[in-house]
């Protein structure tokens, strides 16, 4: 019955619960939102991140706003966009073909997910202090965090594959990690996003990220 889960048992049952876990997550917390029941947090936490005299000027040392910026666009659609491209350019010349297949397809079918869950939710974005980076699109989820989950936790899992030793492993995944949590944060800190907006974009990201993994290595012998 269970033939199927190969030699990694315990992760791939773990990758499951987090997919469960995770929607039952991203619904639950929709559902509190749509109700208005966070809009108070949200704002206190927004305000909370710039001076009182002046809302226009984050908190922290004038570079902190140029660091905010810089953090943010490795969330963007051009960035990850390059560097999706890049490691498939590099599958490609490696002749690895299914799996370069793998990751253009979770980062395309990603960007649609996001894209289609903004416009079915379309959230208006934070106007309690004003924006430090342009916006385009409605607010939740948080595109960006949900964009920077699914490209660096697959590319993250990618390399993890190809090395053999644990820390190693382990290593590649937590950076993935600390990037998609960076872009997130200074998502909130520009003021473009609540803060459950970005937290849904984790979650969401994480569960497409971890369901494409499944699909994945299930049919491409793909593991980590």
């Amino acid at each position: 019955m269970f033939e199927w889960l190969g030699r990694h048992e315990f992760i791939v049952l773990l990758a499951v619960l987090i997919v469960v876990a995770g929607t039952w997550g991203f619904i639950a917390l929709a559902d509190v939102i749509l109700e208005g029941r966070t809009q108070s947090f949200d704002e206190s936490i927004l305000r909370a991140l710039r001076r009182p005299d002046n809302p226009a000027i984050p908190i922290g040392p004038d570079w902190m706003a140029e660091v905010g910026r810089d953090l943010t666009a490795l969330g963007g659609v051009a960035v990850l966009i390059l560097a999706t491209l890049a490691v498939a350019g590099f599958l490609l010349l490696d002749r690895k073909y299914a799996v370069m297949g793998f990751v253009l397809a979770a980062v395309a079918s990603g960007l649609i997910l996001s894209s289609i869950l903004k416009a079915c939710f379309a959230r208006p974005r934070p106007d309690v202090v004003p924006h430090l980076s342009q916006v385009y699109t409605s607010s939740f989820p948080s595109g960006h965090s949900m964009m920077s989950a699914i490209v660096y936790l697959t590319l993250g899992a990618l390399l993890a594959r190809m090395v053999v030793r644990r820390p190693l492993k382990v290593y590649c995944l937590a950076v993935a990690f600390i990037l998609t949590g960076l872009v997130g944060c200074s998502r909130v800190y520009m003021g473009v996003h609540y803060p459950t907006d970005v937290l849904a974009g984790w979650t969401a990201g994480l569960v497409w990220a971890t369901l494409c993994w499944l699909v994945a290595r299930r049919l491409l012998r793909f593991s980590c």
